[in-house]
């Protein structure tokens, strides 16, 4: 079998890998086919208007000036005299969609939303707007439309600005704010003039709903701590206090309208968003109007002991903290709409100023709602499984559902509503815990079969690398094995078929089985149990360093002494003394702080300086071993006064934004032909190893510095004189294994002929060195902080490509960001093999059993019983080194092609497959 037909078949296995993780914990967690539930008293409110001040942080809102007095004197009044308050609590990821569904649908996003940008609807759901009677709405065209889109019929009107005008470059982005004000303003004063739009809106079950984006903008591109951030908080304070000025003047003052006022998230110091810091997460709810209750003064201390009233000057207040689903339950009970059959959130009790019975009978309704989503998921998950092995929630079964909901019924009509509540309260529990338990039913069976395909896969390849096998089986038992691969994968297809799962379960439970028939030719495992063993304390370091960046600067620290260990410093100072060096240098970068940097452009022009010394230096020390062919000089000078240019225009730019002027057309025309051209400059160089090797890292820096704010800036030209270092002294590493014919690597051409004869066969090292490469990827990966979280993630960082939102191509350019570093590793790699006469395949092998193992590891401690946080951080984990994976796949191919024209050693070169 050839190298590209096994590279082929691998990278299918993980993909299959990669996206099982997808089918078994980021399943959409919303059912269908509920009846809508609504309370059978009247409402105390006829309309609704909901105010949300998107990137809102609480203790923003909250928090007095040195002065004592407020930034938002109309809110902290409302908080005061007229309506109650608390801190709404969101859920990771904190973005704008997630967010918005919370608060209006009343269920924590389907994660799947995320390949769709959070913008459109990956399943249809139900809302507190579709559920209204008419819903209009203003603001931003990323939120407004899914609503609008998920809504039955044709009763919610929205209203947004153009999706230019989401510039992170804007000079004020309040104005987003005041349009939709202004809007709304010249909405109430045309409907004297449409007796017809009149008429709709004195009816009840109306929702008037607000987006107000220019706060999120301007923490963005300025900073929470700016003053264009808590400005804006002071415009929006005083645009809701004439918006209600507005709505209670048309209506007449008739106490019939309450008012929500919410973020959906808020904002770190950083100005950035999507992860679970307090400051993200703790966002403000104030509600006012018919049907609220009205401000608690208390004297005692109140249960909360974040120390936030106090910070706040509150703690004569009653503070009720909501969980941000809550606030849908709490929306459709004030203006008696059905609660979104799709809701989660529990009613909280706290805010209504009504009767008992009608706090009873509101939180019955919540209850029976909620059950009906359990009853519907156990029906589903009944349908779809075996009588005899399906297991139902022992806590709530059908005679306890009955038994429980008569009761309350009949509490209720006795009057005695606080244990009708209590009682449903304890239903609400129940029929959520039944969800989680049905929404999680297969995953203990589809991980069992992802684990053994990764078993039964890694095993296949480590036996390919060590060229094992076993004598030749007989006819009978190779018919034997066959059958029994064949059965076992006919019983798997009936046990699926009868259970009517999906497509994909097939893929996940068969994938297995072909790959055991391919091990099961080979030696028995246990002669592969010293191997494991050999580089299990590798593996286990690799992916500690995914939970803390610090073990890879022990990781560094401890490759430093390596030609020390090794006898090769010797025989080899300067070179050895280069590489401690240079992974001293590198290991600082784990070090520094992943998020809350704050820009330093100055340190980009360093480092691009940093770049053009050394590649100065370098050509002028190799111009008598390795001269400069007369047609690649103006190629190299041409490349280092670019990279002198990329690393001046983020200074410009940044200059040129913090004085308000735009992102100017040239600087937007460098970054993006920069960009097209990073992959095609080198393939024009010299093919001579360290002059296309040097053409590679000019290119690629070139678009890094357009990409970076600070100083990880210096973090590609550190990385690429430790690969300059390890490339070298490889090559010491060889001639002391005592590999004849080694060849000087200076006069190593990537275009030439290689002789298949020469290849070599793996060696212990070997395995050294492809754990050295792995050990860089995850380097390049973690050493800036690059994805190590959410937040690390700076818009500023794409400034000089484009200032108006658009995530796609945001994020398609920060992951290219992150993929240069993997590039200059990649092609060290791809160096290393040619020098060292080792075929690739022998090298790239060892690789993916090393990250199949990590991956299996990560895939291992994803437990049910742990928190929705660290279960999301190990699942994130397998999927970044999934992903990683199929890069390295991916990119063998760029690496090849930006190294060489031609890929001889994976074309010519055979696998031996047992």
């Amino acid at each position: 079998m050839r190298m590209i037909t096994f590279l082929l078949v691998g990278l299918i296995v993980h993909v299959v890998f990669f996206i099982s993780i997808f089918d078994i914990y980021f399943t959409s967690p919303l059912v269908h086919g509920m009846t809508p539930q609504s309370i059978p008293l009247k409402a105390p409110a006829s309309r609704l208007v909901l105010v949300v001040a998107d990137g809102l942080r609480a203790d923003s809102l909250f928090s007095l000036l040195p002065n004592g007095s407020s930034r938002s004197p109309y809110i902290r009044s409302v908080i005061e005299n007229t309506g109650s308050w608390g801190v709404s609590h969101t859920r990771v990821p904190t973005e704008s969609r997630p967010g918005h569904v919370a608060l209006i649908a009343g269920f924590y996003e389907d994660v799947s939303a995320v390949a769709k940008g959070w913008k459109e609807n990956p399943v249809e759901f139900d809302s507190v707007f579709n559920e209204s009677r008419r819903t209009w709405c203003w603001g931003s065209p990323d939120i407004l439309p899914m609503f609008a889109k998920g809504a039955s019929g044709d009763h919610v009107y929205t209203h947004t600005y153009p999706a230019q005008e989401e510039d992170f470059a804007s000079t004020d982005a309040s104005r987003l704010d005041r349009w939709v004000f202004d809007q709304v303003k010249s909405f109430f004063q045309s409907v004297k003039s449409n007796s017809s739009l009149g008429a709709s809106l004195l009816e009840d079950k109306n929702i008037f709903f607000l987006h107000l984006l220019g706060i999120d903008t301007n923490g963005h591109a300025h900073r929470p701590m700016s003053k264009e951030y808590k400005e804006n908080i002071g415009l929006v304070d005083s645009g809701v206090a004439d918006l209600v000025s507005t709505v209670e003047e048309f209506f007449g003052y008739d106490g019939k309208t309450v008012y929500v006022f919410t973020s959906d998230h808020g904002m770190t110091n950083w100005g950035s968003h999507g992860a679970g810091h307090p400051s993200e997460t703790l966002t403000p709810l104030v509600v006012w109007g018919a049907g609220v209750q009205k401000a608690q003064r208390v004297n005692e201390v109140q249960p909360y002991a974040d120390g936030y009233l106090q910070d706040w000057q509150l703690e004569h207040v009653r503070r009720v903290d909501v969980n941000q689903a809550d606030i849908a339950a709490l929306m459709a009970s004030l203006i008696g709409v059905p609660f979104p059959v799709n809701s989660v959130g529990v009613l909280p009790l706290l805010y209504l100023n009504n009767s008992e019975e009608f706090k009873a009978e509101s939180m019955y309704t919540n209850a029976i709602q909620i059950l009906e989503q359990f009853k519907t998921k156990m029906s589903q998950k009944k349908e779809t499984t075996l009588s005899f092995l399906f297991t139902p929630y022992q806590f709530l079964t059908e005679s306890k559902q009955v038994e429980i909901t008569n009761k309350a019924r009949i509490l209720i009509q006795l009057q005695k509503y606080e244990d009708a509540i209590s009682l449903c309260q304890t239903l609400i529990t129940r029929s959520l815990e039944g969800l989680v338990y049905y929404h999680k039913y297969d995953r203990f069976f589809l991980g069992c079969s992802v684990v053994m395909g990764f078993i039964g896969w890694t095993s296949y390849v480590v036996l390919v690398i060590l060229k094992t096998k076993s004598e030749k089986p007989t006819r009978w038992s190779d018919i034997f094995l066959l059958t029994l691969c064949l059965c076992v994968a006919l019983l798997i297809i009936l046990f699926l078929l009868v259970q009517r799962s999906p497509l994909t379960y097939y893929i996940y439970c068969l994938l297995p089985v072909p790959v055991w028939y391919c091990s099961a030719h080979s030696l028995p495992l246990w002669k592969c149990l010293r191997y494991f063993v050999l580089v299990a304390f590798g593996i286990e370091l690799l992916v500690v360093s995914f939970f803390h960046r610090s073990v890879l600067t022990i990781g560094l620290a401890a490759l430093a002494l390596w030609p020390f260990c090794s006898g090769l410093f010797s025989k080899a100072k300067w070179r050895s003394l280069s590489w401690f060096l240079g992974c001293l240098c590198l290991a600082a970068f784990p070090l520094m702080p992943v998020v809350g940097r704050e820009p330093n452009v100055d340190v980009v022009m360093c480092a691009g300086l940093l770049i053009l010394l050394t590649s100065f230096c370098y050509l002028w020390s190799s111009r008598h071993k390795t001269p400069l062919h007369t047609s690649d000089r103006p190629q190299f000078v041409a490349q280092m006064l670019h990279v002198a240019v990329c690393a001046y225009v983020p200074s410009l730019t940044h200059s040129s934004l913090l004085q308000k002027q735009g992102l100017p057309l040239m600087n937007q025309i460098i970054s993006w032909s920069t960009l097209a051209s990073s992959i095609v400059i080198p393939l024009l160089s010299s093919t001579r190893i360290f002059h296309r090797l040097l053409s590679i890292l000019l290119s690629l820096t070139s678009t890094y510095f357009l990409l970076s704010t600070g100083s990880e800036a210096v973090f590609p030209p550190v990385l690429s004189w430790l690969m300059f270092a390890w490339i070298n002294i490889e090559q010491e590493a060889l001639l002391a294994q005592g590999v004849a014919g080694r060849q000087e690597v200076s006069s190593i051409d990537f275009a030439a002929n290689i002789d298949i004869s020469r290849i070599r066969q793996l060696k212990l090292d070997d395995i050294r060195r492809s754990y050295f490469f792995v050990f860089f990827i995850i380097t390049a990966f973690f050493g800036t902080g690059n994805i190590a979280s959410i937040n690390s993630f700076d818009p500023a960082s794409v400034y000089c490509f484009l200032t108006v939102f658009n995530p796609f191509i945001m994020g398609a350019l920060m992951m290219w960001k992150v993929i240069i570093p993997f590039i200059i590793v990649m092609c060290t790699f791809e160096t290393i093999q040619v020098s060292t006469q080792l075929s690739s395949r022998s090298l790239f092998l060892i690789v993916l059993v090393i990250s199949d193992l990590m991956a299996l590891h990560f895939f291992f401690m994803v437990q049910d019983y742990g928190s929705w946080l660290d279960i999301g951080t190990s699942i994130s984990h397998y999927v970044i080194v999934m992903s990683m994976t199929i890069f390295l796949m991916l990119l063998s191919v760029l690496t090849h092609v930006l190294t060489s024209k031609r890929i001889i050693l994976w074309r010519r070169t055979k696998i031996h497959f047992p």
